[in-house]
Order: C-alpha cells, then structure tokens, then sequence
C-alpha cells in the first residue's frame, strides 16, 4: 500500500486532527515517521517511543470509543527546510458531553522526509483551567 505524502507541516497536522477525530488507526500511523526515534506524550503520560510504542498508545486511545473533536487555539509555527515545530491550545469536546473539556496545550513536530513531511514528536499537556497566554504570571516551575 502506498503512503500518502504530505506536501507541507500544515497538511501533515490536518490529517493527524483528522484521523484523530475519526479513530482511525490506520490514517492517524500514515502520518507518523516511519522511525523508532518517534517520540509521543499523551496528557498526563509517559513518553512513548518508537513505533511498536506509539502505535499501541493510538490503538489504547481510540479504543475508549469516544468521538472527540478539536479547536485549534493560539497556534504558533516555526517552519524550517526540514523541520517543523506548531504548538496549540487543543480545546477538546466529547460528543455527548454538553461542555468542552479543559484545554490541552500540543507541541507536534514534524520532519521533511523522502516520503513527504512526517510527525515525529506529539506531546500534549493539560492546560490551566483558564488558560491565559497573554497574562504575565510568575513562574511555578523551574523552566
């Protein structure tokens, strides 16, 4: 079976929402490298890492059953030759559930292939229940 190719970061990530949205394992892996050096990081996770790893994190996830939707929010691209990095507010909502969740904030990266742009890395956490990017906060953490 031959592999889509994604021309651009932009498409690769519309077909990772997409594939996302519609539990499909088959479409969500066709966007990843093809490479043990993937890297994901559910909410709340562990690291995975390679593809045996990440395939079964995917295949655990859409086997809960939900239908899930995705708003992008605040998104910001640094788009090199080769690589790409977005990160973005997911505002998440769960069909059959009246109010959205709280927000998760998604770093994806993605990488120039021979096979056309491919995600390497995944790594979503939870938001602050009132996410404010804007606002000047003292720091919590060390970095």
């Amino acid at each position: 079976m031959k592999r889509a190719i994604f021309t651009t970061p932009q498409e690769a990530e519309a077909a990772f929402y997409e594939a996302f949205e519609k539990a499909d394992l088959e479409a969500m892996m066709e966007v990843w490298a093809d490479d043990d050096d993937i890297v994901c990081v559910h909410p709340g996770g562990l690291r995975l890492s390679g593809m045996a790893q990440v395939r079964e994190s995917w295949r655990q996830v859409f086997a809960g059953g939900q239908t899930l939707r995705f708003r992008l929010r605040h998104q910001q691209s640094l788009n090199g030759m080769t690589l790409a990095v977005h990160s973005a507010y997911e505002q998440v909502s769960v069909a059959g559930e009246a109010q959205a969740r709280n927000a998760v904030i998604a770093t994806n990266i993605y990488m120039r292939t021979e096979n056309g742009w491919r995600m390497v890395v995944h790594h979503a956490s939870p938001a602050p229940a009132s996410p404010d990017p804007e606002a000047k906060r003292a720091p919590k953490t060390l970095h």
